[in-house]
């Protein structure tokens, strides 16, 4: 073995540059942050020569002319002035290790000034090797690297073509632009402008500026905070009917800092599991603010992995500030809040007015289900599966009508405003399009409903509230034989179908017979809906209650290819405004379109 001897400066740094610079995007990402760590309000990224050309200049605070020999050094920063600095992170540079690895793989020249200086310097560095010069030049920083990896062969082989590397590049400063919208971001392609923000201190306009309209037309504000953990989520995610085939889209930050987080990753997918189709993924730009001691981002030289010191709390944090979102639900401080550092978040549904939620008896409570007509001054009750209404101003019984033969009514406590929902005045039905689709006149154009999956949506969301599901008791029921396995499954989780309704008993071990099942189920065949439920479970039992509950509400809506009245499609439809998620079915498939009255003019060639 070869004798022990110390590694060259250039080579040292040559080392630490392939942890730090994978591609010319690192270069891009690591100026672009210092920028912004200097102050700027403007970031301009010119892009030249197959990508191996990189200027990056920032009208931020400048290096100091004294300190810019030491700027290039191996672990030189300005972000940490004590050891303990280490645990309380407020910049996205600290290692110290950016610069000393770009000049040891390229060709750098440094202009910068301060804003105590009539001149600026400039410095070259070539080969790790740093000369500088007094120059002319305004208050800022710019940044020009010329021939990327010239002295690493074999890392330029394995760089992509240009075009794949500058959407590496593109990705970064979208990336920085949507997590600092007071900056102005530019990025030029061999000297024409890609993109361009304003810097207005507004992520929406932002978010228009990278991407388009289309998006912001589909987005949800999330904003939460827990002054108590000193945490804060803001941003957008997208209704679940606006989606992408990848998690590409999943922007998502911790103080600012892009980073790419399993556990922020797995909030966003438990939210929308069953909001969206399968392997499709919501838009979301979400930046969590949180105690820099509560958070290490020291995992990985390219800071994009974090650890929390409380992963569990975080990962509630976040699933439940998108819900809230995607529930109309927005953070909103206390009128009676006497000052900023007293305030008490409240969460209340947005543009709703209060809604008084309609008390009973406590003693019939116990034994009896109510809720309460939309059409009448009149109390439904239920009680063993057999169906009376009672006038408030009388003590008469008769049986319930209700308006479908076909389908019995679900009975749970109300909201008033629930109880009696009622078209927006705006909207009109205009009517059944295929006996499927529901055609509604809105103020934004021509909205068609599919009229199963909104039921559906309404359905789920009352079952998954309920504590008791009323049940119909059935004097006779096929017997349906099931394998060992599915046998095991429905042992175990008895107590989950009758949490929905359903009595199971078993004759045999490969045979059950349905003593009960859901009242909305009266007209569909136990053996169809057992089937539906077990099927495709593949050993996920956790799941089980999901898909019960998910089968539950599919059979129970209104088929496809059925005619409805006028009034049976306001009810679909007034019902299905009420729900949180109105904007898929469970399975994630999209609930309704707009055609807006501007694009069916358009196509008339009209012009209003």
């Amino acid at each position: 073995m070869a004798r022990i001897k110390q590694l060259s400066k250039n080579l040292i740094n040559q080392i630490a540059a392939g942890e730090v610079i994978e591609r010319p995007a690192s270069v891009v990402k690591e100026l672009m942050e210092n920028s912004i760590d200097a102050g700027a309000t403007k970031v301009s990224v010119e892009i030249n020569n197959d990508c191996r050309d990189i200027r990056v200049a920032d009208n931020g605070s400048g290096i100091h002319p004294d300190d810019i020999m030491l700027a290039f050094s191996k672990h030189a920063t300005s972000k940490l002035q004590n050891d303990d600095d280490l645990f309380d992170i407020h910049t996205f540079g600290f290692r110290g290790e950016a610069l000393a690895s770009i000049i040891s793989i390229s060709k750098l020249t440094c202009t910068t000034r301060t804003k105590d200086f009539d001149t600026g310097t400039k410095v070259k560095c070539e080969n790790s090797e740093v000369t500088k010069v007094e120059t002319g030049c305004a208050v800022g920083t710019i940044m020009d690297i010329k021939d990327l990896f010239y002295n690493l062969p074999v890392r330029l082989k394995f760089l992509k073509n240009s075009n794949t590397e500058f959407s590496y590049i593109q990705e970064v400063v979208q990336s920085i632009a949507l997590s600092h919208p007071e900056v102005s971001v530019e990025l030029k392609k061999f000297g024409k402008t890609v993109l361009k923000t304003t810097g207005q201190n507004n992520l929406t306009q932002t978010i228009k500026e990278v991407f388009s309209s289309d998006v912001t037309n589909n987005l949800k504000e999330v904003l939460k905070t827990d002054e108590l953990a000193g945490l804060r989520i803001s941003g957008f995610v997208s209704t679940p009917d606006y989606t992408r085939s990848s998690k590409k889209n999943y922007h998502i930050y911790i103080n600012s800092r892009s980073v790419k987080c399993p556990i922020f990753q797995k909030a966003i997918d438990t939210a929308y599991k069953h909001l969206t189709a399968n392997n499709k993924y919501p838009f979301v730009v979400l930046n969590l603010e949180i105690p820099p001691h509560d958070v290490d981002v020291n995992v990985h030289p390219t800071k994009k992995e974090v650890r929390y010191k409380n992963p569990n709390q975080i990962f509630n944090f976040i699933y439940s500030a998108i819900e809230a979102g995607l529930s109309n639900y927005v953070e909103k401080y206390s009128p009676q809040t006497p000052s900023q550092n007293d305030f008490s978040p409240n969460f209340t549904p947005a543009n709703s007015s209060t809604s008084e939620v309609i008390q009973f008896p406590t003693q019939q409570q116990q034994n009896q289900d109510f809720y309460v007509d939309k059409d009448s001054d009149t109390m439904f009750i239920s009680d063993m599966g057999m169906q009376k209404l009672e006038n408030k101003n009388s003590n008469t019984f008769s049986h319930q009508n209700h308006y479908n033969e076909e389908r019995s009514e679900q009975k749970q406590f109300f909201t008033k405003e629930e109880a009696n929902p009622v078209l927006e005045p705006s909207e009109k039905i205009i009517g059944q399009y295929h006996d499927t689709y529901i055609l509604i006149d809105t103020d934004e154009g021509l909205e068609i409903v599919d009229q199963h999956i909104a039921e559906e949506r309404y359905i789920y969301e009352k079952l998954k509230s309920e504590k008791n599901v009323v049940s119909q008791m059935l004097f006779v029921s096929d017997v349906i034989e099931i394998s060992a396995t599915e046998a095991e499954i429905i042992k175990e989780n008895i107590a989950k179908f009758e949490r929905f309704g359903y009595g199971i008993e078993f004759l045999s071990d490969k045979e059950i017979i349905f003593r009960k099942i859901p009242q909305l189920l009266s007209k569909v065949n136990p053996k169809d809906i057992l089937a539906d439920i077990l099927d495709n479970i593949e050993g996920d039992i956790d799941n089980l209650e999901e898909k019960i509950l998910i089968t539950t509400s599919c059979k129970a809506s209104v088929k496809a290819n059925t005619k409805l009245t006028i009034w049976q499609m306001e009810d679909i439809i007034k019902k299905w405004r009420t729900t949180k998620m109105p904007y898929t079915c469970p399975h994630g498939r999209p609930i309704s379109k707009i055609i807006p009255h501007k694009e069916l003019a358009g196509f008339f060639q009209r012009s209003k």
